[in-house]
């Protein structure tokens, strides 16, 4: 039997194709009606991240952000205290390396194993199975894991112990991060010059610097349609400043990462937090 916490955007698709390849699922999301759709397809339901633990071997968890994973781990209706000596957490929120270690040194103590294993990709990628997982922890827990990640995603990059996962992934989404503003900023700054939108994104897209995560935007860029998330604001503002807190504590500087996050800051503070992070175009663009 296998459990998985967390059945929002992402997990939900993840979830569901667990379900549709033939597994028997355990769920528990905060707000029951997120799970429906998983429930009618057969998963079973438990009240609490505790009575997950304690029917599965395998546990996922894919939760919105730090604060979420520890209220799910600790406590008396918490993961940790369901689990079973000799379960699997796999975790594949977004958090800090610092705080995973933390995690699965508290699952040592228990005689659990912990895996961080983050996802490179957004909803369309984990409907279809073509997420990227960044692992951590051990490689023979991965190993008993890997059928299932296969499952959910294209690909597996395995990158050292406990940590390391979420290293990747805070690296990953700087970059993220940083490329989707590059691009807003230079599709708004060939507008200002009176060049056509749809040649300026053309010409790009030719060229050698245009990243797959602009082509998969390229039709917000077009429609301006920023109100329906793929990745929110809210999302991408809380991983670079994961990853700020993150190099603050390794002495490491992030002049251009911290400069664009400002701007989603105040992306947020305008009140579009819930937007798709692509909407920073709109932020700059000339009006």
């Amino acid at each position: 039997m296998i459990g998985f916490i967390g059945t929002g955007l992402m997990g939900s698709r993840m979830a569901g194709r667990l379900i549709d390849a033939g597994n028997e699922l355990v769920v528990y999301n905060r707000t029951r009606t997120k799970a429906e759709p998983l429930i009618i397809k057969g998963a079973r339901w438990a009240n609490s991240p505790k009575q997950v633990g304690a029917q599965t071997d395998i546990v996922f968890t894919m939760l919105a952000d730090p604060q979420a994973v520890d209220a799910v781990a600790y406590g008396e209706d918490g993961l940790l205290n369901g689990l079973k000596p000799g379960s699997l957490w796999v975790d594949s929120s977004t958090i800090s390396p610092t705080q995973s270690i933390r995690l699965a040194k508290a699952a040592q103590e228990k005689e659990i194993r912990f895996l961080d294993a983050p996802v490179a990709g957004s909803t369309g990628p984990a409907e279809k199975g073509e997420l990227v997982f960044f692992v951590g922890g051990s490689e023979k827990a991965l190993e008993e894991a890997r059928p299932l990640l296969e499952i959910m995603g294209k690909a597996v990059h395995y990158k050292g112990t406990n940590g390391a996962g979420a290293a990747m992934k805070l690296v990953n989404n700087l970059m993220l991060g940083q490329t989707v503003a590059a691009f807003s900023e230079a599709l708004a700054f060939g507008e200002s010059l009176g060049l056509d939108k749809a040649g300026i994104i053309r010409s790009l897209f030719a060229g050698p610097t245009a990243a797959p995560i602009l082509h998969f935007k390229a039709d917000k860029f077009m429609n301006e349609d920023f109100a329906h998330a793929d990745f929110k604001v809210n999302s991408i503002y809380k991983d670079m400043e994961l990853a700020s807190e993150e190099a603050y504590t390794h002495g490491f500087a992030l002049p251009l990462s911290n400069a664009v996050k400002a701007m989603y800051g105040l992306c947020q503070q305008q009140g579009k937090g819930t937007h798709d992070f692509a909407t920073l175009y709109d932020f700059l663009k000339k009006k």
